[in-house]
């Protein structure tokens, strides 16, 4: 009996620790993605980055002891005191030193700035950001409405609705507002010589929200298309029922935080829906919750996937955005 058993027990218990291992992995590797996604580098600086970290860390904790011993103070609250205060002095040095020969300088000046502006030792540099091709013209044209494209991804939208104001009499498609460096947005930017504006996370949310960059450019309305933070407060009371959003689905349904792209359309197809589309929406201080502008339609088939939903309702995005905008802009009431 118990040589049976035996082999079962090892059996399952390898089995729950490749599952262990397994979840820890996936764990870790989503962790690193966010890193890389927060800290704005690939996964070879990463790794470079948070060698830095630990050997900085274990250089502070070892020349804090030093200069303890040197000071002479017995173990107690007040070493303790005195300790936390040195190493704190001396941490940022540290890592500055230790990132020189990683190649990691300037990431870790900027981090620390950061730093500083989040702990309010340093003041935030909030200069004039929107950097301006060098063909483009950088006046503001006297009777044209300036209008901001804010995107996270492709920039399939934002070119649509380029296209559409491309030779408009009164709007103009001023400035591209983007979150991620690498975003393919940025190339549609570089061809259509539109100013970008790349954006910190950190000041968006903590700051001036970019409201006085926004201003000095003569934007006077705001485009969502595929951005994919969440809209501040500071530039909501700034652009009252100026800044609108297209969602991929028929809200109130399907919409909130973390639903976007795919997962709106699995939601959709899991659910047994028997249509899905779009809503345009003015952008208040919740998910997907202002008011309803404009909705359209499309039907689900039986065999219907997350990627042919995907397809019609891009259709449906590219067909109607432009037009709703243009319509808000010139008609802003309605009538």
């Amino acid at each position: 009996m118990s040589s049976f058993c035996q082999p079962s027990l090892y059996t399952f218990t390898f089995m729950w620790n490749a599952i262990a291992v397994s979840k820890i992995s996936r764990t870790f590797a989503r962790m690193f993605e966010r890193l890389q996604t927060k800290w704005k580098v690939n996964g070879t600086q990463l790794f470079l980055v948070l060698c830095v970290f630990a050997l900085g860390g274990s250089a502070t904790g070892y020349l804090g002891k030093i200069i303890m011993n040197w000071l002479s103070i017995d173990r107690g609250w007040l070493w303790t005191l005195v300790y936390i205060i040195i190493i704190t002095l001396i941490w940022p040095m540290a890592v500055l030193l230790v990132s020189i020969p990683f190649g990691q300088f300037s990431f870790f000046t900027r981090y620390l700035k950061r730093m500083g502006a989040r702990m309010r030792i340093v003041k935030e540099n909030t200069e004039y950001r929107i950097k301006y091709p060098e063909s483009s013209i950088q006046h503001l044209a006297s009777g044209i409405r300036h209008i901001a494209i804010f995107a996270s991804g492709t920039g399939s939208n934002a070119q649509k609705i380029i296209d559409h104001f491309r030779d408009h009499p009164s709007i103009s498609v001023s400035l591209i507002v983007c979150n991620k460096p690498g975003a393919g947005v940025l190339a549609i930017a570089d061809a259509e010589q539109i100013p970008v504006l790349i954006i910190e996370k950190d000041i968006f949310f903590r700051g001036n929200a970019y409201v006085d960059e926004l201003r000095r450019g003569g934007i006077e309305f705001i485009v969502l298309a595929g951005f994919l933070w969440k809209i501040p407060q500071k530039l909501i009371d700034a652009y009252r029922n100026k800044i609108i959003n297209i969602h991929p689905a028929l809200l109130p349904n399907y919409g909130g935080k973390g639903m976007y792209g795919s997962r709106v359309h699995e939601a959709v197809i899991n659910a047994g829906e028997k249509e899905s589309g779009i809503t345009i929406h003015y952008v208040d201080e919740h998910y997907d919750n202002g008011d309803i502008i404009f909705q359209a339609k499309v039907n689900i088939t039986d065999n219907e996937t997350p990627e042919s939903l995907a397809e019609k309702i891009h259709s449906l995005e590219h067909k109607n955005y432009p037009k709703v905008i243009e319509q808000l802009i010139l008609v802003p009431n309605g009538s």
